[in-house]
Order: C-alpha cells, then structure tokens, then sequence
C-alpha cells in the first residue's frame, strides 16, 4: 500500500479538531511459554498480534501529530495459539483497569 500524503495531512487536520480516527485490524492470541530445560521462567508469554486491514492513512497521521486512534480488532480464536483455558480469561483481563492490564 502506498500512503498519500495528502490523505495523511486531512487526518492529521481532523485530529487537530478532536476527531479520532478508527482502524481495523484482524488479531490472533497466542499464548506460549518457554522450552522445557531451557531455564527456569515458567511465566507463559501472552502475543496479541494485530493485521492492520484498513487505517494505514489513520495510522500515519496519529504517528505524525503525536494524536491517538482507535483500534477496532477483530479477533480470530479459531487461528489463534490460545487454548480454551486463556480463551476464557479474555473477558476478565479486558474489564481490567488499563494500568493493572499493563503491570500484572
């Protein structure tokens, strides 16, 4: 995709008036932990990766002026590493406040 400055400039200018923009982005959880006899970190590693589908222009213009975007993510359990098990975490973690989802 190649990004146009001209449409980077209208949202960074929609920005400067309070808008924020949307992207899409189809998601996949994968939840894995380290290799049995490579150390001794039993913790499991949440990756929660986004394929931006639509908002490149969004994205670019947010980047440019420093402003947020919303992601609307729609996420892909069926593809996902995640068991049922963190499947059903989801809920909970997500009513989480944003500080205590970034720290624990």
């Amino acid at each position: 995709m190649m990004i146009r400055r001209d449409r980077v400039e209208e949202y960074v200018a929609l920005m400067g008036q309070g808008t924020v923009p949307t992207a899409v982005a189809v998601s996949t959880l994968d939840v894995c932990q380290p290799a049995l006899g490579l150390g001794d970190d039993p913790s499991a590693h949440w990756g929660l990766t986004h394929f931006l589908l639509d908002g490149h222009h969004k994205l670019e213009a947010a980047a440019t002026a420093g402003r947020p975007v919303r992601l609307l993510s729609l996420l892909n359990l069926d593809e996902s590493l995640a068991g049922a098990e963190d499947r059903a975490r989801l809920p909970a973690l997500r009513a989480r406040p944003r500080s205590a989802r970034a720290t624990g």
